[in-house]
């Protein structure tokens, strides 16, 4: 079985100094609302525009093309196709890693544990890199489809020592990846104040995504210390926000030190 591991996303090792690592950009793709037309636009912005990977999957996943869809964009885009499964349905062995969530803001075992022992074997076959991965809902002013199916409690929005401590209690399992997520259609993004609060109580890499609308957003979250920032459901509506969020990305990575 290759082992890929850790293809094209920040290495395990060395991540206490992560200030110092490029500033990265995921597109969420959800195949529910993606149509082929829409993928071929989304692909060629992300093209133009330095997109480092894309996100397949949603909370609840109602259209059975997703498959195709990533066999589309494998054969159309080298940019890498990361799953992020809704549950141990979704695996997908032409895409180039998963996700391994675990919802620890929550107490529901299903998306702790439960449907991680059902998919282990199936995963182990798939000979997909896995990235085990804290996932942390956050309040952000509306239930979320993520939180409704989970049937879990997001973290308050105005509580960053919960998180905080949630993140570390996650690395000390043995989580490689933190993803502080509002959710589809949020309101209002994860605050500056609580990505602050991860990042100084952890080492390994954080991911943000839901309400990440304007470019102010987008560098809020990156200058409080996001590592990768996802954006999706203003991508379906307004595309072109593709160019405008990687150009601040741009500005951030332009400033790092060169080797």
């Amino acid at each position: 079985m290759p082992n890929r591991l850790n293809h094209n996303l920040f290495p395990i090792s060395n991540t206490s100094d992560t200030a110092n690592h490029p500033k990265r950009l995921a597109v969420l793709l959800d195949p529910d609302h993606l149509t082929v037309a829409r993928c071929q636009e989304i692909l060629a912005l992300s093209h133009r525009h330095e997109v480092d990977f894309f996100f397949m999957g949603g909370s609840l996943i109602s259209n059975p093309d997703q498959t195709s869809f990533v066999h589309y964009i494998k054969q159309h885009s080298s940019i890498p196709v990361i799953l992020f499964p809704s549950s141990g349905l979704y695996i997908d062995p032409q895409a180039d890693g998963m996700l391994l969530l675990s919802l620890i803001s929550g107490r529901n075992p299903d998306f702790l544990i439960g449907q991680h022992v059902a998919a282990a074997p199936l995963l182990k076959s798939s000979g997909l890199p896995l990235y085990p991965t804290g996932y942390m809902l956050i309040d952000s002013g509306r239930q979320t489809t993520a939180s409704y199916m989970s049937g879990t409690t997001p973290i308050p929005f105005d509580k960053p020592s919960i998180a905080a401590a949630t993140a570390l209690a996650g690395q000390m399992l043995g989580l490689q990846y933190m993803y502080l997520d509002g959710g589809s259609g949020a309101m209002y993004p994860v605050s500056p104040a609580m990505i602050q609060a991860v990042r100084q109580a952890v080492s390994v890499p954080i991911i943000v995504g839901g309400g990440v609308n304007t470019p102010e957003k987008a560098e809020a979250a990156w200058k409080a210390g996001a590592d990768i920032l996802v954006v999706g459901n203003h991508i379906e509506k307004s595309p072109q926000f593709i160019q405008e969020v990687s150009e601040v990305k741009q500005r951030f990575n332009v400033a790092l030190p060169q080797e």
